[in-house]
């Protein structure tokens, strides 16, 4: 084989085979004659000549291929759901089958374990470490931003910013450990809450849970921080679905003013609040943006209150191009830059008052972050932070 490696080397580097024929003389050249079933000399010559001309992909095109498979799979299973639609069809299908006890012996195991999401879940280090997140990472690439440390004694709750389309920058960084988020923050746990319908579902809620998600929702988030033990982080984006109607590139709009129930939540249990802004998370996609009041938005925002969620009209990259149009985000780079905590009492039963005075000490530290770093991750000083 040391021959015909040597050929290949000689023909990527531009130089020809002068000598075919001594090619076969060679022990790999009999093999291979021998293989074709004892073909002519021409047709030996015909077949090395093909072998030694296939242009093979470099190591570049090889790694471009694997991250870009690697966002294929996310985005089928979060944009399309297609793991949650088949582990709901593979348990309903085992039902009819041999194999029914195995569904049967699942379906009691969840209804005896139905409240383990909001009781903490079941963290697995082995998911969150799987090669396959780290090519996710470099897709775009994904890089975190530690700029204050956060101690194990404490509990907090991170405002995740923005939402974007499918909040690329949260899930990287606080469902995996691609981007090292233990090594920058040892001892503390980062849980990321997401809507309460998706464990419901068979098999997909076990996914869910192995990477740190949990429902948002008053009890699993309480159960974090007070009966968790310390050192949990959990991660909220607070703008929701709402906030992701406003997504476009070039600009940037919370939806913060009047969303104080994790203020609430951070005054009874007693966590620091910390602000998180990912940059570069709007220029993922580009979205048609519908004008307040006409009848499209007016479908989304009852779509939205009905489901939790808001139909986005969006498109992105192609599957074989970047310059055609299809559901992949573009390869922008993301940096989600951690703030300083805004340290947070414990009041039982806070007032108005003082969930307003916490409320905008957050607003205040998440604006610093904002105009601090902005000019380093790609906005101008001209570029404001829009607070609805």
């Amino acid at each position: 084989m040391k021959t015909i490696i040597a050929a290949y080397s000689q023909n990527r580097s531009g130089k020809r085979i002068a000598n075919l024929g001594y090619l076969e003389m060679t022990t790999e050249g009999l093999v291979l004659s021998a293989f074709v079933g004892g073909g002519s000399r021409a047709s030996v010559q015909v077949a090395l000549r093909t072998l030694l001309t296939v242009p093979w992909p470099s190591q570049w095109e090889f790694r471009t291929c694997i991250q870009l498979l690697s966002v294929l799979q996310w985005a089928l299973s979060w944009l399309f759901h297609v793991l949650e639609v088949s582990c709901n069809l593979s348990t309903l299908y085992t039902v009819f089958t041999s194999f029914w006890p195995v569904s049967a012996l699942y379906i009691a195991w969840v209804i005896f374990d139905w409240d383990a999401p909001e009781q903490g879940g079941r963290r697995s280090t082995w998911v969150r470490n799987w090669p396959v997140w780290n090519h996710f990472r470099d897709y775009f690439p994904v890089q975190l931003v530690k700029t204050h440390s956060l101690l194990p004694s404490h509990n907090y709750i991170i405002g995740a910013h923005p939402h974007g389309i499918l909040c690329v920058g949260a899930f990287c960084n606080f469902i995996t450990e691609s981007t090292g988020f233990s090594e920058k923050f040892p001892g503390i746990r980062p849980f990321l809450a997401t809507l309460a319908g998706n464990f419901r579902l068979p098999v997909f809620r076990e996914y869910l849970m192995s990477g740190g998600l949990c429902p948002v929702t008053r009890r699993a988030i309480g159960y974090l921080l007070s009966q968790n033990g310390s050192g949990n982080a959990v991660a909220i984006v607070i703008g929701g679905a709402a906030e992701s109607l406003a997504c476009k590139p070039g600009v940037t709009t919370l939806i913060l003013k009047n969303r104080k129930g994790f203020v609430r939540m951070a005054l009874q249990h007693g966590a620091h609040l910390v602000p998180a802004f990912s940059f570069g998370e709007n220029d993922l996609f580009q979205q048609v943006v519908f004008e307040e009041g006409s009848w499209m938005r007016g479908i989304q925002k009852r779509f939205q209150k009905l489901v939790g969620f808001a139909p986005c009209v969006f498109y992105g990259r192609g599957l074989t191009s970047i310059h055609s149009r299809g559901f992949l985000p573009y390869p922008k780079p993301i940096t989600t830059v951690i703030g300083e905590p805004v340290t947070v009492p414990r009041i039982k039963e806070p007032s108005h008052e003082m969930v307003d005075l916490y409320h905008e000490m957050y607003i205040r530290s998440l604006l610093k972050l904002f105009n601090d770093h902005k000019a380093k991750y790609g906005l101008s000083e001209a570029d404001e932070l829009r607070i609805l």
